[in-house]
């Protein structure tokens, strides 16, 4: 019984395969590892990404639009590769194996990007003004790099987040409370390594050297590897439950057989193991629910299958195993309303630099100059600034009102922090029609740099960073406490992917209103020089897309049904 006390109950393991023991794993002593690694990855990912866009323009000689979308394309990408990376954690590896592994790939790449950067011969070469030429071997050998760190991130992603979480007990109300508190702090460490990208490395890349602003990178990321290794004897381990693909498709295939089987009102007329515990390795018993009954059949005993017979999952499956489909199916309309929001965020790396491009860019009456990607910046001052006053202030104040331990309801966050988002597109609406005005009332339109300055754009990013702290933090907590205990990375990979979305929702829109907008010899609304087009426009169009998926989250949120774990495991 003592011994029962001291071990975790949510059956997760240490690094030798032991019931972890709540006095030597885990909690806050086991987090500073698991954040310092997110920190270095994250600066490493965005010292490479933030002025990925300036990189392509001026370094690879693409056009604006072209640069862009590839920048796009490619962030999407890495939003993606975590299902990759989800699957082999939850079916095989675990998290931790899953980590390092795609790590040592992540750092490959970096090394690679780096010396496509620095090295004659494979970096693009310039002239005397700075002009400069890419061939298709060396373009080749630079995405070839940037995809190898897209298929690194695939297995990081996912999994870091979930695996901080798992490092407090579910079953410990006192530890549980503590886990809501970490996804606040993970997001914090994320943006203080975006900060340092922003600021220092940005810099490093427009003033000294591509090759040491993506070396740099590289070398935060082996640190990001040996951060993670120097925790492992503290860490608890969750134990991979199984193909989670396979278990859903025999849920849809058993449902699908027996799609003449009447479901009894009775849910204990319903298939599930006896023991306490699930039939699914690292994972608790769901409570049945009454919604999309009909994969309830898949849970149905027919006459001709014996009790004492061994079960074919393919024909009979328990009711933990439905509910595990039902969850995911719950959580699709609430993860598709973060696709715009993914979107608009996406701006900051596409059409907020383009923009800033036009813009004044000295630091008041000085010669110092910033470049646009710099301002990004002020996103992670703005995210480094709400996560400690919504952790400290406003949970406190909303916990008094709603008499919730978390204050707000997840759901709430996301949709507040929707809410927030829209103010951003109307703020960059107005002064994109206001730097306009100026163009066509002077005739500015072959100036390089319209005389409004650039400091102009920091409120959207200071709304953006803060609308991530309720919509990306809400959405993290979100699909981790509503996943089924076995496919945790899987729906941390779930959540990722609107990112991807929003990224290739943005490359979308983009070639769609190029299209439209450029017939009959018309620039368009995003020609290379913005002086002739109409970025006011597709920032209207965003605008209005994000009201639209504020008023479908209100409805889908109103609707949602909250998952009812049942019992511990040991």
């Amino acid at each position: 019984m003592a011994e029962e006390d001291v071990c975790t109950k949510d059956g997760t393991v240490d690094y030798r395969g032991n019931p972890a023991n709540k006095k030597e794993t885990g909690t806050w002593r086991a987090c500073p590892f698991i954040l310092g690694n997110e920190c270095c990855e994250r600066l490493a990912y965005y010292g490479m990404s933030t002025n990925l866009v300036t990189y392509f323009k001026n370094q690879l000689h693409q056009h604006g639009a072209t640069a862009s979308k590839n920048v796009a394309n490619w962030g999407g990408t890495c939003y993606i590769t975590p299902l990759i990376g989800a699957f082999v954690a939850d079916a095989s590896l675990g998290r931790y194996l899953t980590i390092l592994c795609f790590s040592i790939i992540y750092v490959i790449g970096m090394t690679l990007l780096t010396l496509s950067a620095s090295v004659p011969g494979i970096k693009p070469t310039c002239d005397a003004e700075d002009n400069c030429h890419a061939t298709q071997g060396q373009r080749a050998v630079c995405f070839v790099a940037l995809y190898l760190i897209a298929l690194g991130t695939g297995g990081i992603k996912p999994c870091v987040s979930s695996f901080g979480a798992d490092q407090f007990d579910d079953a410990d109300e006192i530890e549980k409370e503590h886990k809501s508190s970490f996804f606040n702090w993970f997001y914090f460490s994320i943006n203080i390594g975006a900060l340092i990208a922003a600021s220092l490395l940005v810099w490093v890349q427009t003033n000294v050297s591509w090759g040491l602003g993506f070396g740099i990178p590289a070398v935060a990321m082996a640190i990001a590897v040996v951060s993670f290794l120097s925790g492992t004897k503290l860490y608890r381990n969750q134990k991979p439950g199984g193909s989670p693909l396979t278990r859903m498709c025999q849920v849809i295939v058993a449902s699908i057989r027996k799609c003449d089987v009447k479901v009894a009102n009775d849910k204990s007329a319903l298939y599930e193991i006896e023991d306490s515990e699930s039939a699914i390795q690292g994972s608790r018993k769901l409570d049945h629910s009454n919604g999309l009954r009909f994969f309830d059949k898949a849970a149905v005993r027919e006459n001709s299958e014996n009790v004492k017979d061994p079960v074919n999952p393919w024909r009979l499956c328990t009711v933990t195993q439905v509910e595990e489909l039902k969850a995911i199916i719950r959580l699709l309309p609430v993860w598709a309303t973060g696709i715009i929001f993914s979107t608009v965020y996406s701006q900051m790396s596409n059409y907020f630099i383009l923009q800033g491009d036009t813009m004044d860019n000295h630091v008041g009456n000085t010669k110092l100059q910033i470049s646009p990607a710099t301002l990004s910046v002020f996103d992670t001052i703005s995210v480094i600034f709400w996560v400690p006053v919504y952790d400290r202030i406003i949970v406190p104040i909303a916990r008094k009102f709603s008499g919730r331990k978390n204050g707000l309801t997840q759901l709430q966050r996301m949709g507040t922090g929707l809410f927030i988002s829209i103010f951003a597109m109307v703020y960059a609406v107005v002064l994109e029609s206001m730097r306009l005005k100026m163009v066509r009332r002077h005739n500015y339109y072959e100036l390089k740099e319209v005389p409004v300055s650039i400091f102009w754009q920091v409120p959207p990013y200071f709304i953006i960073g803060c609308a991530e702290v309720f919509t990306f933090i809400g959405q993290l907590e979100f699909f981790y406490e509503q996943a089924p205990d076995a496919m945790r990375s899987t729906c941390s990979a779930l959540s990722l992917l609107t990112v991807a979305f929003g990224q290739y929702l943005s490359s979308l829109l983009i070639t769609i209103v190029t299209k439209v907008t450029t017939r009959n010899g018309s620039p368009g609304w995003l020609p290379d020089n913005l002086n002739y087009g109409h970025l006011d426009y597709f920032f209207l169009l965003l605008t209005g897309l994000s009201v639209l998926n504020f008023i479908v989250f209100l409805l889908v949120s109103k609707l949602y049904k909250y998952k009812r774990s049942v019992g511990t495991l040991r």
